[in-house]
């Protein structure tokens, strides 16, 4: 048996683009006049955090933390495990987490906690998606790109077991089983 998974477009390019540009200027807005540290949560938020930091205006670094949440799975592992630690320090500086999906909340849950516990000035959060039906407990993204239904998605860095990453577009897998 052979199976075979087709990538349905949700959500296009330019519809990402035009969000992305609505976002970094809420953002631009928040932040005048003050440096920022963006931590971008990999391996799924970089393409998201890429594109976000070309449009941002602040003065804005950049340092990654890796957390495992889904491995070759379709839904979150429990709990979230960081296997990738921050290199910059983070007292009394202005952070905004960056993540591709809130899910069930743990992940960004789990990265506050530890981003918290270095002290910055403030925390922020923005992801790209948020599934807000499979919230596990209370958290709330501060900017959030594009709310969608409880459906497994890839493409624009997010991932099905390490494929479909490089799509320029969201999509939904449809699976299909040959013989």
């Amino acid at each position: 048996m052979n199976n075979q998974a087709q990538p349905i477009e949700l959500l296009s390019a330019r519809r990402i683009a035009d969000r992305l540009k609505n976002l970094a200027q809420e953002i631009n807005q928040h932040y005048q006049g003050q440096e920022i540290l963006l931590v971008s949560i990999l391996d799924g938020a970089i393409i998201f955090t890429a594109d976000l930091l070309r449009l941002l205006k602040v003065p804005t670094q950049l340092d990654c933390l890796r957390i495992s949440s889904y491995g070759d799975s379709t839904s979150p592992e429990s709990p979230p495990r960081i296997t990738g630690s921050l290199k910059s320090d983070l007292q009394g500086r202005h952070v905004l987490l960056v993540d591709d999906i809130l899910d069930t909340g743990k992940t960004m849950e789990r990265a506050c906690v530890e981003i918290s516990s270095l002290n910055p000035q403030s925390l922020r959060t923005c992801v790209f998606l948020d599934k807000q039906e499979n919230r596990t407990n209370g958290f709330e993204a501060d900017w959030i790109g594009f709310s969608i239904p409880n459906e497994f998605v890839v493409g624009y860095g997010l991932d099905y077991a390490g494929r479909f990453r490089e799509l320029p577009y969201l999509a939904k897998l449809q699976t299909y089983e040959n013989t």
